[in-house]
């Protein structure tokens, strides 16, 4: 067989994301927390303690992460004909990440996000610009891995789905909030040609509803289709399930600075552990570490670990184990 030309393609779209740490706000929850509200006082100017401005969204985050973990890496995005369209490119080049399926959007503008930054944690407010996704024609890989997208994604997600089984290729599949409200009767198609679903415990329960336990959400998710699943959930750490085993594990003790870009560092890294023919069990380990240097710096990229400050990291909190839990 043919050696695949790329060991991953990250298929997704691309923005500029805004990141503002205020201090002057306050949070103010539900009875039962089931709601958090950021607040601010109404009509008042707000001081800003600190601006920072980086290339993101899931699909550059993992292209990003996977080329500095040693995958030979691909993006396929459409980016707008804008200074945003120009800084996702130089960026991609950077990394040493191919722009082979990038398409640059004339007379359009790109994607951004502002980030706002109170106590390490994030609340995002997102534009996205319409886009005419063009039919899928991408290279043999080993890997594709899709994320969010805007609206009228659907013939991509087809061609998506007839790629990965034409070539054998394995989906890595982490649904934005657009493909999420679709629901699952609409995902199963993609969900049934996935070998890793990636999702936040809060996605999980939008997708198959609230369960009883971890174990419970997962054998939900596993029922969609997928071979894989991992759920992950923020400061409890990440679980996941392949049908015969049940792993979870905690989070790396860390300080955290800002959290963006968390769920993407760890998608990343479990997907290169298993390129590097690592366990599930080990592959948790890997997406722990990556996701906490990440959380250590502002923005979703500037924390992402190489193969040698991975070793590094994995060596430090070694005594951070995987466990395996009762399916």
């Amino acid at each position: 067989m043919t050696k695949p030309a790329f060991d991953i393609v990250s298929v997704g779209d691309a923005t500029l994301d805004i990141f503002i740490r205020v201090t002057e706000a306050s949070v103010l929850s539900s009875p039962d927390r089931s709601a958090n509200l950021l607040c601010f006082n109404y009509a008042d100017k707000i001081p800003i303690e600190r601006l920072d401005r980086s290339v993101a969204g899931n699909a550059a985050n993992n292209a990003v992460g996977s080329s500095r973990l040693g995958l030979r890496t691909a993006f396929h995005s459409i980016v707008g004909d804008d200074e945003t369209g120009k800084a996702v490119l130089e960026t991609m080049k950077k990394e040493k990440v191919s722009l082979k399926f990038v398409v640059v959007d004339k007379g359009k503008l790109s994607n951004y996000s502002v980030v706002l930054n109170y106590r390490a944690e994030r609340t995002i407010l997102t534009h996205s610009e319409p886009r005419k996704y063009v039919p899928l024609h991408l290279n043999h890989s080993e890997w594709v891995y899709y994320t969010a997208l805007g609206k009228n994604h659907d013939r991509l997600e087809r061609d998506l789905v007839k790629h990965v089984k034409q070539f054998g290729s394995k989906l890595a599949f982490n649904p934005g909030t657009t493909q999420l409200r679709e629901g699952l009767e609409h995902l199963a198609p993609t969900l049934k040609a996935t070998t890793v679903l990636f999702l936040n415990k809060e996605e999980s329960e939008t997708l198959v509803g609230k369960q009883e336990s971890t174990a419970d959400l997962l054998k939900a998710l596993k029922a969609t289709g997928p071979e894989i699943v991992v759920v992950t959930d923020g400061p409890r750490g990440a679980a996941t399930y392949n049908g015969r085993e049940m792993f979870s594990i905690g989070v790396f003790p860390v300080k955290v600075v800002e959290m963006t870009g968390a769920g993407d560092a760890f998608a990343t890294a479990f997907i290169a552990a298993l390129h590097h023919g690592s366990s599930v069990s080990e592959a948790l380990c890997w997406g722990s570490a990556n996701s906490a240097s990440v959380v250590g710096k502002i923005g979703p990229q500037a924390g992402l670990l190489r193969l040698p400050e991975m070793r590094k990291m994995l060596k430090r909190f070694s005594k951070v184990k995987a466990k395996m839990i009762k399916a």
